[in-house]
């Protein structure tokens, strides 16, 4: 598969030009403070809302093609921070594809049964079969950030888990899955009046827990296990993007634009119709 990626446009704040949100590179060393959270691109909110349209539009064409060939799949992973937009970001992006071709799979804490298995069985099983696009609302990944941040496993496990994930999505690639990861880059700040508008909200606050705000005090830690994770297993056939997630309105239309990028790449097409029916009349 090849390493490209789209063209985004670019402005004087973005730091590194029109790729600010583009491939993390492989191996490369990942630094979040370089990347603008409130980054805009130069777009203005009304305008990006109707382009959004537009690629949601090409999106759900690209996706029927994609159900209808059968030929290859697509894995989207998206990672954030809490109250970090993955759900708005899920809802928003595939909300208007088929829903056949669709299948959002979000992983919290492993039951019993999942830890009784290794820890990307419960993964495995989610991934797409060919002609579908599989959503993960975190993922596998998250094996190697809360378990590191909280030591819920010894370094020597964690670290060495980089490499089993890179193996297993060269594997999924190898089969015919394109992969497209996504981390939602999050300001501290807008994180807690996210949190605080959940607060204040009494049809929000289900989704607020207090264990939260022990995770907030944990920003450091968990921003550097992001680094490391980016920097660990983005590969040219399975990248890592740092989309800006301050801003909603950017924040859609970037992934939506990206995710329009890989799909054209795959190129998915309408299967021949049968030769026997041509000028046949349905009565």
């Amino acid at each position: 598969m090849p390493d490209t990626a789209p063209t985004l446009p670019s402005t004087k704040r973005a730091r590194s030009g029109p790729n600010v949100v583009a491939k993390c590179r492989a191996g490369a060393r990942v630094d979040l403070a370089k990347y603008d959270p409130a980054e805009t691109f130069g777009w203005e909110k009304e305008p990006a809302k109707a382009e959004l349209a537009v690629e949601q539009a090409q999106l759900a064409e690209l996706v029927l093609k994609l159900y209808a060939e059968e030929q290859a799949g697509l894995l989207v992973v998206f990672q954030a921070v809490d109250a970090g937009g993955k759900g708005g970001t899920i809802r928003t992006v595939f909300g208007g594809l088929d829903p056949a071709a669709v299948n959002v799979s979000a992983f919290g804490v492993p039951s019993r049964e999942e830890i009784a298995h290794d820890y990307l069985w419960r993964i495995h099983a989610h991934a797409p079969r060919r002609g579908t696009i599989s959503v993960f609302d975190r993922s596998h990944y998250e094996d190697v950030l809360v378990v590191r941040v909280k030591h819920l496993a010894p370094e020597p496990v964690w670290k060495r888990r980089y490499g089993h994930i890179r193996d297993w999505e060269r594997m999924l690639t190898d089969e015919g899955i394109r992969i497209v990861k996504f981390f939602l880059n999050t300001s501290k700040e807008e994180q807690r009046e996210r949190f605080q508008d959940r607060i204040d909200d009494p049809d929000e606050r289900w989704k607020f827990r207090l264990g939260d705000l022990d995770d907030r005090a944990l920003w450091n830690d968990y921003q550097a296990a992001f680094q490391a994770a980016l920097r660990e297993t983005s590969t040219g056939s399975a990248p890592w993007y740092v989309v800006p997630g301050d801003r909603k309105w950017v924040r859609n239309l970037v992934v939506a634009r990206i995710l329009r990028h890989h799909l054209e790449a795959i190129d998915p097409q309408w299967p021949p119709a049968q030769d026997d029916i041509d000028g046949l009349i349905v009565e």
